[in-house]
């Protein structure tokens, strides 16, 4: 497990302690921690692009946090499309990024 987390913040205090889960994202096998949301558990995973723009390929992330935006949706297998900020990671979750659209699907010149 990443070494990237806050495990006792100066207000809040020590984190609770939570057991480890296995999930995928983008076929690639990560471990987080069970109830935290997605976008916590792909951060700490050193992950940092989310998704494409659907049409502009540019790349996207985790934005405002806390559910105001869809910045950060992804699919779930099991839920469909979800905002990772708001979703809580159970075990065995197949997460699948956002894609560009091909050409043929936009109708529109992608560069």
């Amino acid at each position: 497990m990443s070494d990237m987390r806050i495990v006792n913040h100066p207000i809040l205090g020590p984190k609770p302690a939570r057991h480890e889960v296995s999930f995928t994202f983008d076929g690639r096998p990560m471990q987080g921690l069970a109830g935290e949301p997605l976008a916590a558990a792909l951060l700490a995973g050193g992950v940092r692009l989310l998704r494409r723009h659907e049409e502009s390929g540019t790349p996207r992330g985790i934005y405002c946090a806390i559910g105001h935006c869809s910045e950060c949706r992804l699919t779930v297998h099991s839920l469909g499309t979800v905002r990772s900020c708001l979703t809580r990671l159970e075990e065995g979750m197949i997460v699948e990024s956002g894609r560009q659209l091909s050409n043929e699907i936009t109708g529109r010149m992608v560069t």
